[in-house]
């Protein structure tokens, strides 16, 4: 096996100053990408079977990339590059989207590598590869938006966009709607800092009205590209908040409503958590009644129990004049606290201890044993255990106290966490203790007076 890494990075020799090389403007080489190049554009076929060699390069190169060995990855890719001429023809039409994978990869990470590197390879494997031009044509967009260079991305994405090979497939029509979004993202771009620049104008310069309408023209290419794709059901997140923000800064609030409302509950789309949370959003800033923020988040509480907008939505539960809302107020803060994410969320604990205690002052038990019963056999080691009083009280004594409440209203005041918490000494929240202990006596659930 022929040392590829010295091959990559080695400058042309004499004898092969006429020899065809790929090359890129870092100094790699790449004579043996040409070759295979011509052999493939002439149609030689070599009637040998590779496929020993190709299924143990793949395999090293696999392992290489998973122990992030770029240099050990480059120097097998020089073998495997033998698939190419496979005499499978399976195998063969196959073999350009695996060598575009691995190679993009390595380029990507490689410590001699650099954009031009990446572009010659890029290109040469379009050609290469020709039903995979419109996949390759946008992970190389991709990879240069990474770097900042926007306009190259868009004249790759503005050649692909036009591009055709053969009968329009439907995923050729899926990727091509993909590749005008990018472009629309692009044009969002533009649109966005021309909207900044207007934020800083005076309205009654002429200067403002010129940007106004370049600002126009922008957002109406920007729109096609990105309204064609938002209606394919998919995730689409960055695409729908670009086209959204657009439609709202023009008035069209209906239009932003209805694209919302079918990207959340159109059942041809996945479920998508941020697609609720952006109708959510748009709802509030709308100042939706408390009714349909409810309805919102609700969906959002059942696919993402531990989702951050939960403590918001515990508020608007506890503001509702329905009990059936109070009653899942006290359920979303436990489904919260149920994860280990946010175990040391002060703020979940302190409304888990107020209105723990406000629900059994209001003689609403059942509601507590409801969700203690599915929960006792876990939260006391998961949450109220010695080893998390020391640990808390160490790290943040309110967050100890407001659990301690909690702990003690669950568990009564016999509670390891309990009694730890409540034997330290803290002149200041010496006060905060005495209520502590006071409300454990008289409204834990394990008390017979219950």
């Amino acid at each position: 096996m022929s040392d590829f890494s010295e091959e990559l990075i080695r400058p042309t020799t004499e004898d092969e100053q006429g020899e065809p090389c790929v090359r890129s403007g870092s100094g790699m080489c790449f004579p043996w990408l040409q070759k295979h190049i011509e052999s493939i554009a002439s149609g030689g076929k070599q009637e040998k079977d590779f496929a020993q060699t190709t299924s143990a390069c793949l395999n090293f190169i696999q392992e290489a990339l998973l122990k992030h060995q770029w240099q050990r990855a480059a120097e097998y890719m020089h073998s495997y590059l033998q698939v190419l001429e496979d005499t499978d023809s399976n195998k063969r039409q196959g073999a350009p989207e695996i060598v575009w994978r691995l190679g993009s990869e390595i380029l990507y990470y490689h410590p001699k590598s650099s954009v031009e590197t990446f572009n010659t390879f890029a290109d040469r494997m379009k050609n290469i590869g020709i039903t995979n031009y419109l996949k390759i044509s946008l992970q190389h967009a991709l990879y240069l938006l990474h770097h900042g260079l926007l306009e190259d991305a868009n004249r790759i994405l503005t050649q692909a966009e036009t591009w055709r090979y053969g009968e329009k497939s439907s995923s050729q029509e899926v990727l091509v709607n993909l590749i005008q979004a990018y472009k629309g993202l692009l044009q969002y771009y533009s649109w966005y800092k021309k909207k900044m620049e207007l934020s800083k104008l005076d309205k009654d310069d002429y200067a403002y009205n010129t940007a106004s309408q370049n600002m126009l023209n922008h957002s109406w290419k920007t729109s096609i590209n990105l309204c064609t794709l938002i209606q394919i059901p998919g995730v689409w997140d960055p695409f729908v908040k670009s086209y959204i923000e657009m439609l709202e800064f023009y008035g069209d609030q209906d239009g932003a409503r209805e694209v919302l409302n079918n990207y959340a509950y159109d059942e041809k789309f996945p479920s998508n958590p941020n697609a609720h949370v952006y109708l959510y959003n748009f709802l509030k800033r709308e100042k939706a009644p408390r009714e349909k923020l409810i309805s919102v988040l609700k969906i959002l509480y059942q696919i993402v129990p531990s989702h951050k907008l939960m403590l918001e939505f515990h508020r608007l539960l506890r503001k509702s004049d329905k009990e059936e809302h109070h009653k899942l107020g006290l359920e979303v803060l436990f489904g919260i606290l149920d994860f280990a994410g946010c175990t040391k969320n002060i703020t979940a604990w302190k409304y888990l201890a107020k209105y723990l205690k406000q629900t059994l002052m209001g003689s609403h038990l059942a509601w507590v044993q409801e969700e203690w019963n599915s929960r006792k056999s876990w939260w006391p080691s998961f949450h109220f255990s010695y080893f998390w009083a020391k640990s808390n009280w160490k790290d943040d004594k309110t967050l100890a106290c407001e659990k301690a409440l909690v702990a003690g209203l669950l568990l009564g005041k016999g509670c390891k966490y309990f009694r730890y918490i409540s034997k330290q000494d803290h002149q200041v929240l010496k006060k905060k203790m005495k209520q502590m202990k006071k409300s454990v006596k008289k409204y834990s659930i394990v008390n017979s007076g219950l």
